[in-house]
């Protein structure tokens, strides 16, 4: 499957001794047409929407699952088992997503795509709880 990714750097550095050491994490951005292509096509992908349940119930991508950014950490192990699976992470705008992606990376998540947002996306929506 190919992908094309757009990367952008998140550095976190901590001191070890007298010396700085960066620690440099990508977090992979995926367009909607590619993501909707994907989707189509492969049924293990997760659709991961974090907004808040409210924002989720009025309107959702298809075939997405709930778990909200503020709980991400304690939820996401339960309901996604496993971290090579690949995942897209959308929210309203980007920056929760981009915070999600980064959450999961850290978490040892290693197919973490950032979708950005749901007004970006072109295609169908529902509204409800799933």
């Amino acid at each position: 499957m190919f992908v094309t990714v757009y990367t952008v750097i998140i550095i976190s550095g901590y001191k070890e001794e007298n010396s700085k050491t960066e620690d440099v994490k990508i977090v992979n951005s995926i367009k909607p047409e590619e993501a909707k292509k994907n989707l189509e096509n492969d049924n293990n992908i997760v659709l991961l929407d974090v907004r808040t349940k409210e924002e989720y119930i009025d309107v959702h991508i298809p075939g997405s699952i709930l778990i909200p950014n503020d709980v991400i950490k304690k939820e996401v192990e339960m309901k996604i088992k496993d971290k090579e699976n690949t995942i897209y992470v959308y929210c309203r705008s980007g920056n929760r997503s981009r915070t999600a992606v980064t959450e999961l990376v850290k978490m040892g998540y290693t197919n973490v795509y950032d979708l950005g947002g749901i007004q970006e996306w072109p295609y169908e929506t529902e509204s409800g709880e799933r």
